[in-house]
């Protein structure tokens, strides 16, 4: 066992008490003496900062990785699961982190990349008292960074996080939040989608396309009920027979199956939406499909892959690139944006996937270089040329507002599915 294994042990088993007091946080900032240790070896890693809390009385375990504050400051959501090892959760943190930054580039976001992830099974370990353990925390960090939903969270989870910090968005919109941006993220795979197939097959119309969603949690669903209102024929996979019974719920002329399974049939389009690292040599070298286009975050497995995927003829659409609806909706609600509106605002600027997607793939066609080369660059030359000082909103110090519960602005109906534009009719 590391000495990061051993600071973020876990007992599953030992559920800490929703009334629990908070104890005193113990921050360690990991870039210092346990970073390279703690992850295995990973040195000379370029974020500005990886820190490590702790909060006994809670039973809280987070790290949160700020990997670039040059064009404002680190927006990006809280992930809460379970991990093998502690090594796992920081590198994970520090993927995701790195992901933000070339996301909210990309969208043309004035904010940097961070993302958070709290070690545990939540259905075990979540609880009101770790929850606000956990908004301190952000909160000591001035502004620094700002987070919101992921994965194992949500909106309500952010409610309880908003009453001890100003820097979360995300919650709901009885709370004075833009709500969960899950949809929005779907709707931008969707444009990403339909700018592939304008690269494939020269138009961007789904309609009777085979398309195999991989993944129907929060993102997943949305995407597959747009791609059901685009006329596209939809495979779904998830591991869990109550998500494929609630999508079948849903549609019943959706096919299901596993994972594995999805992975040989026929498609026209693989859809990723879980976890990451899902096209490894094996998906790679298997997948029958023309286009990859999906929900989840680094979704190439190993260094090689999307040349893999260049060489097989597979247009492959980068992950950072076309999920940034989210993003987009969370970047609205913290400039001041809340319920209705902050989804109406976001949706137009999401429709902007669509041209950042094409112009990628366009330009990497046209050279000779993968799309990921092409988004890194684009994204690398806009954090370049950024001045920290000038560039995004005026972060909030504590004494500009008192962190505490938001207060409704706008009607509770932000979540519903966005309208499907009329580009492609």
């Amino acid at each position: 066992m590391t000495r990061s294994d051993h600071l973020l042990s876990t007992r599953e088993s030992a559920r800490p008490d929703d009334a629990a007091e908070p104890g005193e946080l113990n921050a360690i900032d990991l870039v210092g003496g346990v970073f390279a240790e703690g992850t295995g070896g990973v040195r000379d890693v370029p974020h500005e900062k990886v820190l490590l809390c702790q909060d006994e009385a809670t039973g809280l375990k987070a790290i949160v990785s700020l990997h670039s504050t040059a064009l404002g400051p680190a927006l990006g959501g809280t992930r809460f699961r379970h991990y093998g090892t502690a090594a796992d959760a920081v590198l994970d943190s520090l993927n995701l982190a790195r992901g933000m930054s070339y996301k909210n580039a990309l969208a043309g976001l004035p904010y940097g990349g961070g993302k958070a992830v709290i070690i545990g099974d939540p259905s075990v370990r979540k609880t009101r008292g770790l929850l606000r353990a956990y908004g301190r925390f952000v909160e000591s960090l001035g502004g620094r960074y700002v987070t919101s939903c992921d994965m194992g969270t949500n909106s309500a989870d952010m409610d309880i996080v908003g009453e001890v910090t100003c820097h979360v968005v995300g919650c709901s919109v009885k709370h004075g939040g833009g709500g969960d941006p899950s949809a929005l993220t779907a709707y931008g795979v969707l444009q990403g989608m339909r700018a592939c197939a304008a690269v494939r097959w020269g138009v961007p119309v789904l309609r009777g396309r085979r398309v195999g969603v991989s993944g129907v949690g929060k993102v997943g669903q949305h995407l597959v009920d747009l791609l059901v209102y685009e006329g596209a024929i939809v495979v779904a996979a998830d591991p869990r027979p109550s998500a494929l019974a609630r999508t079948r719920a849903r549609h019943p002329e959706v096919s299901t199956t596993t994972p594995p399974a999805l992975l040989h049939a026929e498609l026209d389009i693989f859809a990723p939406c879980a976890l990451g690292g899902v096209l490894d040599q094996v998906a790679v070298n298997r997948l029958r499909t023309d286009i990859i286009c999906g929900a989840a975050n680094n979704q190439l497995g190993y260094g090689g892959a999307e040349e893999r995927l260049r060489r097989r003829d597979i247009v492959y659409a980068p992950d950072y690139v076309v999920n940034a609806g989210g993003v987009i909706h969370m970047a609205q609600e913290h400039a001041g944006t809340s319920g209705e509106f902050c989804a109406v605002h976001a949706r137009k600027q999401v429709m902007g996937i669509y041209d950042t997607t094409l112009s990628i793939l366009t330009k990497a066609e046209s050279t000779g270089a993968t799309p990921c080369a092409v988004a890194d660059e684009l994204a690398e030359q806009r954090m370049a040329s950024a001045s920290h000082a000038s560039a995004g909103p005026r972060v909030a110090d504590a004494a500009d507002e008192p962190a505490g519960p938001r207060t409704a602005a706008a009607p509770d109906d932000a979540s519903r599915m966005p309208a499907t534009d009329q580009r492609n009719r």
